[in-house]
């Protein structure tokens, strides 16, 4: 033990490692630069949320009531309301794809309403071409004038409006509804997903170009020491670069934070020692940066944004794409990210993630250092 790992040498490691990290720009760039960029486009970008959305309220007769229908419309922030006078006019314009959608006011239900009698079905056509849009833009019609008929219940004593039943919602976790409060947490998960394996991918590819990395394999140096100093001096880039992360999604993005900072330092810890492994392991395959480069997008970053839950829920995935998930270590991670910042700390989750995660780091460091020790001596 004491020949594979000595203390001494490791800390010349890692200080040349330090040496070699204040001199490389590239390291700099992808440690502090890189996540920045990212969160920015894809916060930013990445919205579930449909604000403003251009909508059509077809009135056929002008009457206090169905205008104040319409302006029930037109003060939601959620859709930007349109007066159309004919179908056929909002039609058109839905072809055009000027609209979104439309809601249809009859007269006849207007007359049955003032006449107290049951109103009649509203028609709301919405265009179907993106579904996810569609279903926001129906709920959203549907909320408005759920709450119109609420209002005018209310207002006018219409006996045969008011509910017999009186919901009252309750939104636990994020009570604003915000998409940016889910996205951001699992972003910064796949952000540290492709952050952490190119900061040994490309750095150790580029030692491999460079011939350095023979030179340091030929020294007294063991592979475990050569491996543990490149993991220990970019974990500490990495751990950096993610507290930018979570500074960012905190002040810019508005994120609340209801978990504890030392679980989330180790749960990021035990996710980056796999993220760094896993880079690490693809720079014994991938000699070349170029080529390390495109390898750990293609094996980190898209799994990490399709298949951790972050975009796309899993349990609405095919059974095959749901036992392929499992592989996936962003998954556990976005699964805890999200539980810190919106719920707290909950062991119930936080507890099975993070043991699995610890898996992940041991299995991906035991096969790096089986690697990288083949090919010293082969």
């Amino acid at each position: 033990m004491n020949r594979l790992l000595r203390p001494r040498r490791l800390f010349a490691l890692l200080r040349k490692e330090f040496v070699q990290i204040l001199r490389d720009p590239s390291a700099i760039l992808i440690a502090f630069v890189m996540p920045v960029a990212l969160l920015l486009l894809n916060g930013y970008g990445l919205s579930l949320d449909a604000k403003n959305v251009d909508f059509g309220v077809v009135i056929e007769a002008q009457t206090p009531r169905t205008m104040s229908l319409y302006r029930a419309f037109v003060d939601t922030p959620y859709l930007a309301a349109r007066p159309y006078y004919t179908d056929s006019a909002a039609e058109a314009a839905l072809l055009r794809r000027e609209i979104k959608g439309y809601i249809v006011v009859r007269a006849e239900t207007i007359r049955n309403l003032a006449n107290e009698l049951k109103p009649q079905p509203y028609l709301i056509v919405v265009d179907g071409v993106d579904a996810n849009t569609a279903r926001i833009v129906e709920g959203y019609a549907v909320g408005v004038l759920g709450g119109w008929y609420q209002r005018e219940a209310t207002s006018n004593s219409l006996s045969n409006l008011a509910p017999g039943v009186q919901l009252e919602h309750r939104y636990w976790f994020n009570p604003e509804l915000r998409s940016t409060s889910f996205i951001v947490p699992g972003l910064i998960a796949v952000v540290m997903t492709l952050v952490g394996a190119l900061l040994t991918a490309m750095i150790v590819a580029r030692e491999w170009e460079r011939g350095t990395m023979e030179t340091l394999m030929a020294s007294p140096a063991s592979i475990l020491e050569i491996m543990l100093s490149k993991l220990l001096s970019n974990f500490v880039l990495g751990m950096m670069a993610m507290a930018v992360s979570v500074i960012l999604g905190l002040l810019l993005f508005q994120v609340p934070f209801r978990g504890s900072f030392l679980v989330l330092a180790l749960v990021s810890a035990l996710f980056l020692i796999s993220a760094l492994a896993l880079g690490l392991f693809i720079s014994t395959i991938a000699r070349n940066q170029f080529v390390a480069a495109q390898l750990t997008f293609i094996t980190t970053y898209m799994p990490a944004l399709m298949l951790s839950g972050l975009l796309f829920d899993i349990a609405s995935m095919p059974h095959w794409v749901q036992d392929l998930t499992h592989i996936v270590a962003a998954r556990y991670f976005v699964a805890c990210l999200q539980t810190l910042f919106l719920a707290g700390d909950v062991g119930a989750i936080l507890l099975p993630n993070a043991l699995i995660l610890f898996c992940f780091a041991v299995v991906f460091s035991l096969i790096t250092l089986r690697r990288m020790t083949r090919n010293l001596e082969g």
